[in-house]
């Protein structure tokens, strides 16, 4: 049996940037033991099987895969699946803005793929969080601590450090500079002795509200004690829990903000998120994620009988 797949750029417009995706957009009749060990062997973030309901129309099934687990929902991998299922002609783009349903284990997604000439250019998913904030977190001087920098570029200012979680806790902590962001060191052992692991959330969001980079308007990085030392990882599943944490302060004006959130460097993969946000102070905030993509590589895999 052969089967096609793609590997796909995402939230990036140059290859070898953003975050690497696979998807095999004709995955019906796949078991689930063939798509762990597709999943183990590609070795990436995320691979997303494509499955076809009958009569279904634009809407698609995806289950998506980590090297070592299926994962109920993920930003990214909505980005490559879409992008890809319009590159290769499994949804027809026939006019300007394309509209599809991906449907994930924690449930449908709508999907809008913009074209030029039926080709995807960019691509943004809708969804509706609600969050849990808590001003509680630990004191400047262990903040600096286990991040590897001065407390004097902790952000008080404008932005304060705060717990939030859309249903996984982040430690999102702001600081001045683009620089302080990535240079970053997380320090376990400063981080044991400290009351953050109290507080439930395994992962720091830290972000500076400026970037050398005209196409974006924050830095972001996620650091943490289950994440590499030198990595820097993908942030789409921190961005509802961004959201809500900038909705969360007073002089963040209500209506619908737009603003782009990149991670990484011109070194690093850097990728580029585009989030709209509907701030009327409503227990549930409508979100929306966009971004672009680029097509890396396609290939045909023999699977065995």
């Amino acid at each position: 049996m052969k089967i096609d797949y793609y590997i796909a750029d995402v939230f990036t417009t140059q290859l070898f940037n953003g975050a690497q995706i696979a998807v095999f957009p004709q995955a019906d009749g796949l078991s689930e033991t063939t798509m762990r060990l597709l999943a183990r062997e590609l070795n990436l973030s995320e691979t997303v099987f494509i499955f076809h309901p009958e009569g279904t129309g634009n809407t698609r099934r995806m289950r998506v895969f980590t090297p070592k687990k299926e994962i109920d929902f993920a930003g990214h991998p909505i980005i490559a699946t879409a992008y890809i299922l319009g590159c290769c002609g499994d949804v027809a783009l026939t006019g300007t803005i394309t509209h599809i349903v991906l449907e994930q284990n924690a449930g449908p997604i709508d999907v809008n793929i913009t074209a030029v000439d039926g080709k995807p250019t960019f691509v943004q998913f809708a969804r509706k969080v609600t969050s849990i904030i808590d001003r509680f977190a630990p004191t400047d001087e262990e903040l600096a601590s286990f991040l590897g920098i001065k407390q004097s570029e902790l952000d008080h200012k404008k932005y304060s450090p705060r717990l939030v979680s859309c249903g996984f806790p982040y430690l999102i902590v702001p600081v001045w500079n683009y620089d302080t962001v990535r240079q970053a060191k997380f320090n376990s052992a400063a981080w044991s002795q400290s009351i953050a692991p109290q507080t439930a959330a395994q992962e720091i969001l830290l972000f500076a509200p400026k970037t050398p980079f005209v196409d974006s308007d924050f830095n972001a990085r996620l650091l943490g004690p289950h994440i590499g030392l030198y990595d820097d990882p993908p942030i789409g599943s921190a961005m509802p829990a961004f959201a809500s944490y900038l909705c969360s302060f007073e002089h963040t004006r209500k209506g619908t903000h737009v603003f782009a959130v990149d991670r990484g460097d011109a070194n690093s993969r850097r990728s580029v998120i585009n989030l709209e946000m509907d701030n009327k102070g409503h227990e549930q905030l409508a979100l929306r994620v966009g971004g672009e993509a680029v097509l890396f590589a396609q290939g045909t895999i023999d699977l065995p009988e």
